[in-house]
């Protein structure tokens, strides 16, 4: 019955849901389904607490902080001569090793255990319907196998892509992993794309001291925001010695000698030298290797999912895929979300309840993956969005106004910094008079974004947020300007 695990024979053991991958999605699945009263267990192959814990989100933030806290005291008056020295690099490479739990998860293991959820070290792979087979030991000699009474959960992440170029992988450039985790500050770096990665990683590293060259295909940075987003952070990265160069793409790259400089050669021939090159060019999914074609899906592949984040064209709808393997928003804080709608679902169905609360918002769908995804991109300034943007909108059919707002005019950044630059823009469906989205970009404005996903998710009629009444003077005050400015 759910919640209990039996042990059938030596090495074959039984769960209620078995999750592959211990990252926050993977972490939060089995937790939510074991307070749910199910049992699981949960396996992975490298460090649990996955990507965002060790590469991605808490060292790049690690690294950040110390940025965008200067910049701002920068800006102060009385403080700008005390911040105007260089950063203690060896200090902030000390405080993001501490962020990353100097890439031990000895913590986070005993947070499983604390959690009442079962843990196995090794490779898994799915192997047939409801049955996982892990590879374990240290030469991956070992065996055991895991069967699932009622849900399998691929939560394996996302790894990142590195383009097919004439030399790349030898002259072995960074990715994101790298970036994140590098001991020492290169002189001299070259940035290809102009996503979130490659923007973090350019305000960090040449902040630290290195000389940064932003490379990116297309016309703009941060192409999924709104156009003044990339501009404004194009702009500023410019001012702090940063060369950011759009519409040029990468042929080839070369590295002569081991620890030497590598050469970047552009697609018309000119080359530039650096002692680092990040590609920051996308992400593939982490389902090579995990058994998916004995279930019939396709190895590497990203995994479809319906809005309980169940995958589509399983045979018996155990297969749940959570997180980035499902491509619906690659963000760990959505993952996480996921995670918990899927937690829901996974007993609800267990229960045996015939239908599930699947409609827009409801308990067992992932609606906000589609209508109200958040995300703050920590470069200085700031850029920071939820839902849709407003050519998103037109394009999905909604007759939209557009309502933008100067945030240097608000009385709350002239006193949070000195010519304070940022711009917010909120999106309004003019059939429903709620907002389909809203983007701030400015210093700090990233602890704004909340009160703008409540609003989105809650759908708040505008009426009603007329009587949200922003404290004076901070920064939020902008939300009153942009509600004056929609009601003319």
């Amino acid at each position: 019955m759910p919640g209990t695990t039996e042990a059938d024979e030596a090495g074959r053991d039984t769960y209620d849901v078995v999750v592959l991958g211990a990252g926050p999605t993977g972490e939060n699945v089995a937790d939510r389904a074991h307070a749910l009263g199910l049992s699981a267990v949960i396996v992975e192959s490298e460090l649990v607490g996955g990507e965002c814990s060790y590469w991605a989100c808490m060292p790049s933030k690690a690294l950040l902080r110390p940025v965008t806290a200067r910049a701002d005291a920068r800006r102060v008056p009385g403080l700008h001569r005390a911040a105007s020295a260089p950063p203690d690099t060896k200090a902030v490479l000390a405080h993001r090793d501490a962020f990353a739990s100097h890439w031990k998860d000895d913590g986070q293991v005993r947070w499983l255990d604390s959690a009442g959820i079962d843990f196995v070290r090794g490779r898994a792979r799915l192997d047939g319907p409801r049955r996982v087979v892990v590879a374990t030991g240290t030469d991956g000699g070992g065996e055991r196998v895991l069967t699932a009474r009622h849900a399998v959960a691929v939560c394996t992440g996302s790894r990142a892509v590195l383009p097919d170029l004439p030399g790349l992988a030898a002259a072995r450039p960074w990715t994101s992993r790298e970036a994140t985790s590098a001991q020492s500050v290169p002189p001299r770096l070259v940035v290809v794309g102009g996503g979130v990665v490659g923007v973090e990683m350019a305000t960090a590293w040449q902040a630290l001291g290195s000389r940064v060259t932003l490379l990116v295909r297309g016309g703009g940075l941060l192409p999924k925001m709104e156009p003044f987003a990339g501009e404004l952070v194009a702009e500023a990265l410019a001012e702090a010695g940063a060369t950011v160069r759009t519409g040029v793409s990468v042929g080839a790259m070369r590295r002569e000698m081991p620890n030497g400089p590598a050469t970047v050669v552009l697609d018309d021939g000119e080359e530039i030298v650096a002692d680092e090159v990040l590609f920051a060019t996308g992400r593939a999914p982490r389902t090579d290797g995990i058994g998916l074609e004995t279930v019939g899906l396709t190895p590497g592949s990203w995994l479809e999912t319906d809005d309980t984040c169940r995958v589509r064209d399983v045979a018996g709808g155990w297969l749940y895929a959570v997180g980035d393997v499902n491509h619906r928003a690659l963000l760990t804080h959505q993952g996480k979300y996921q995670a918990r709608i899927v937690g829901a679902a996974i007993a609800a169905r267990a229960r045996g309840t015939a239908d599930l609360d699947t409609g827009r918002w409801g308990a067992h769908a992932a609606t906000a993956d589609t209508a109200a995804v958040p995300q703050v991109v920590f470069t200085d300034p700031e850029a920071a969005s939820v839902g849709l943007t407003a050519a998103e909108a037109e394009r999905a059919g909604h007759r939209v106004r557009v309502v933008d707002q100067d945030l240097g005019s608000v009385a709350g950044a002239g006193l949070y910094a000195d010519g304070y630059r940022g711009r917010a823009r909120m999106i309004v469906d003019l059939d429903r008079e709620v907002l389909l989205g809203v983007t701030f970009v400015g210093p700090a404005v990233g602890e704004l974004l909340h009160s703008a996903t409540v609003a989105v998710a809650g759908e708040v009629p505008l009426a009603r947020l007329w009587h949200a009444v922003p404290a004076y003077p901070t920064i939020s005050e902008v939300w009153l300007r942009l509600l004056e400015a929609y009601r003319g």
